[in-house]
Formats: structure tokens, sequence, C-alpha cells
């Protein structure tokens, strides 16, 4: 039996107690917090221990120089290039729709602006080491680059070899990134956040990770921004009818399994015969699999199959779960996204698998994991802006609207905010 299975019928109401939640345990939160320490102390001795420690490898050099990055283009296949291209463009678009325009509302002798400005200095962590992400590169550096930031750094964990791969590279050419580090995990943050010889620290943070990487966001949170997506383990919804293909459901609810440990896949039904029909595709491909044992792995810890009375029922159990990504696999998906309320993206219909909107569908793959969608979205211009707004006054606005602000003021008992006012009339 490939997932766990979860009879919900009847218990709309307990939703929240009875569905089962992932926890990062306290083991990891004094891990993270001990490397963020040492890399705090040690700058970049304590990054080279830190990589030779997790990743294997002793680097001299932390940095990986333009002319390295450059080259890599170069190297990498032509289609692999057009398909970055292509990516790139349609994230590019997509970010640029998301920058709020600048404006000014007056009345009563008072003028308000509203504006924005661009952090100077963003960091993109992008994970690495035993796999490649060239997509998270341009899903984290493009729309900082859209938003008008002035510097951006990725930090990525070093292969085996100590390098960068040429994708990787060739991603962060495409997208402008500034500077290359070859560096990952908690340390990779503690370094953005704090600063060292080599690394510069920054003014944002984004990019998805492993349960230790979004741990040290969230430790090192109000030393820096950190996006509003908690982007953790990968996690997926899929909703599914009588009608919905099994080997299309099985097979997107394996690709979020093989992105590795501590994610989650789900299947929420209101049809027994499907639920069995779409594990059994399941325990299929993950035999056929290369990577079996990892989505075993996976699958035993975060594989749940969750049997509902109904399409509505499905929509209460994915609003709890909030997952980074809510698969609709049913005809006519458009009636239920009204219902959905808690969820990174949205993909409807069996046409819409969440691998097109992990590469180029052009809206960010960066999303809220373990349930933050209920408060955060994805990844977007805003996370590397700040909004803030100028306020003039003249003296007929104070006459106006004086008299009230002493009112207010006096009631807090804030007397020179009240004679700050008074003095003016």
């Amino acid at each position: 039996m490939a997932l766990v299975r979860l009879d919900v019928r009847g218990l709309a109401d307990r939703l929240e107690e009875v569905l089962p939640r992932p926890e990062p345990g306290s083991e990891v939160t004094e891990a993270v917090a001990s490397i963020l320490a040492e890399v705090r102390r040690g700058g970049d001795e304590a990054l080279r221990r830190c990589t030779e420690r997790f990743d294997g490898v002793r680097l001299d050099e932390l940095a990986v120089g333009p002319a390295e990055r450059t080259a890599a283009i170069g190297r990498i296949p032509a289609e692999l290039r057009a398909a970055l291209e292509t990516a790139h463009r349609r994230i590019a678009e997509y970010h640029a729709l998301d920058v709020e325009a600048e404006g000014e509302v007056a009345s009563e002798g008072v003028r308000v602006t509203r504006f924005s400005r661009p952090v100077a200095r963003a960091g993109c962590y992008v994970p690495g080491g035993l796999a490649r992400y060239p997509s998270t590169v341009l899903m984290c550096a493009t729309p900082a680059r859209v938003a008008g930031v002035g510097e951006v750094v990725l930090c990525v964990p070093p292969g085996p070899d100590g390098r960068v791969d040429d994708a990787t590279l060739a991603a962060a050419v495409i997208a402008g990134v500034d500077e290359v580090y070859r560096v990952g995990g908690a340390q990779a943050v503690a370094a953005m956040a704090y600063g060292t010889p080599s690394i510069r620290p920054v003014d944002v943070i984004v990019g998805p990770g492993n349960r230790y990487v979004a741990e040290a966001m969230r430790q090192v949170s109000g030393v820096v921004g950190i996006s509003s997506a908690y982007a953790g383990p990968s996690e997926v919804l899929v909703v599914a009818g009588p009608e919905t293909p099994a080997d299309l459901a099985a097979i997107d609810l394996a690709v979020q399994a093989e992105h590795g440990p501590d994610g989650l896949s789900w299947l929420v039904t209101w049809s027994a015969e499907k639920l069995e029909e779409i594990d059994a595709a399941l325990e299929r491909i993950v035999a056929d699999s290369p990577r079996r044992e990892a989505l075993e792995a996976t699958l035993a810890s975060g594989g749940y199959a969750c049997l509902v009375e109904g399409p509505e029922e499905a929509l209460a159990v994915a609003n709890v779960v909030a997952p980074e990504h809510l698969e609709l696999m049913v005809d006519d998906a458009r009636r239920l996204l009204p219902l959905v309320r808690s969820a990174g993206a949205v993909f409807l219909g069996r046409w819409s698998p969440a691998a097109l909107g992990d590469y180029l569908a052009g809206p960010n793959h960066v999303l809220p994991t373990n349930r933050s969608a209920r408060f955060s979205s994805a990844l977007s211009t805003r996370d590397f802006r700040r909004h803030l707004h100028a306020i003039e006054a003249d003296r007929d606005a104070i006459e106006l609207l004086g008299p009230h602000v002493v009112t207010l003021a006096r009631t807090e008992g804030l007397d020179a905010h009240a004679r700050s006012i008074e003095v003016r009339r």
C-alpha cells in the first residue's frame, strides 16, 4: 500500500483535529541554532567547516567568479539554454504585472503619496549538491530583478567536486545574478543574514529548502526580511473524482514525493473505487522509478489517501492541509475554485500538472508549505519591495482636521501629540 488511508467521512467539523500535520521537531531547531551561531562567530572559515561537514567538500574559494558563470552558458546544450530563456521570459512577464503602481490621493488639505522602493540587496537560496534546480534560480532572481533590486546574490550547495553545475550557473547568468557562492544549508542562510568576510549581508532572503533551511530562515527573520512563503519540503494535494484518470493523479502524487524527504503527497477523493485505482497506479510508478527508495521513504512518512463525502468536503480538507500545490483534477474544475481558501498555487483540470507551474507557466514556484498558505502567498516582487507613504498637509488641513487629532490624542493620554497640533493652529 503506497498511501496511508484516512476516512474522514462525517468528520467535517473535526478536520483540524483529525488530519495529520508535520512538525519540524526540536532537534532541527537546536541544530539550526547551533549552525547560525557558528557562522556568526566564525565567518568564512565556519562556512568552509560546515561545507566540508555537510557537503563533503573542502573549499578554498567560496565565490563562483563571473568568468566561470559565463563559461557555463557555452557548455550547456542548446535546448537547455532555449528552455531557460523561455522560462525566464515568461516569469519576467508575469512578475512585471505584479509591480504595483504608485499613486496619490488628496482631500481636505492632506495629500498622501503612495510609493515603493526595492531593497538594495537580495539573497536567493537554491538547493543543490546531489540535485540541481536552475528553474529555482530563475524563480528567485527574476522577480528580484523585475522589482528593481540593486544586487542579487545566489547561494547554492557545491557538488562533490566543489563546483556548481553549469545549468545552475547558466540560469544565474540569464536571470542577471550578481554574485554566486558555493555555500548551502543553514550556514548559507546565516552568511546572507549576518555577513562574513566574503559574503556581505543582504536585506531579504528568499528561496526553498529542506526543513533545516526553512528553520534557519525562520530563526533569522527580523535580522533580515524573509519572503512570506515558508518554502520547506514539497507538497501536493490532488482532488480526484470518479472521472479522474488514475495514471495522471498517480504520477502527480509521485512528482512532489520525488523532491525528497519530509514532503507531502495527499490524495483526496469521494470515490472509494478511484482511491484504490490511483493507489495501485502509484505503487506501479514507485516500483519502476530509478528513485524508488527515496519515493517509498517520502510516501511512507507523508503519503495520504483521504476518503471524503463529496467535492465540498474535499475542499474543506484541502483548506486545512493548505498545500503548496493543489490540483483539482476533476471535470469543470473551475467550479470548485470559489471553495479554495488556502493553497500556494491551484492547478485546474487534468491538463494543468504542477510541473507546468514548476517551470514556465509564469507564476512563481517558490510557494508556502507546512500550512503557511493559510496566511502567506507565493514569492512575488512584493517580497523585494518596501511600500512607503508620504503625507503632506497645509494650514487649512490643520484647522479642519486638527481638532479631531487633539481629541484622539488626549483620549489616549498623549499630551505632546495633541500639543504638536495646537501649536500649529
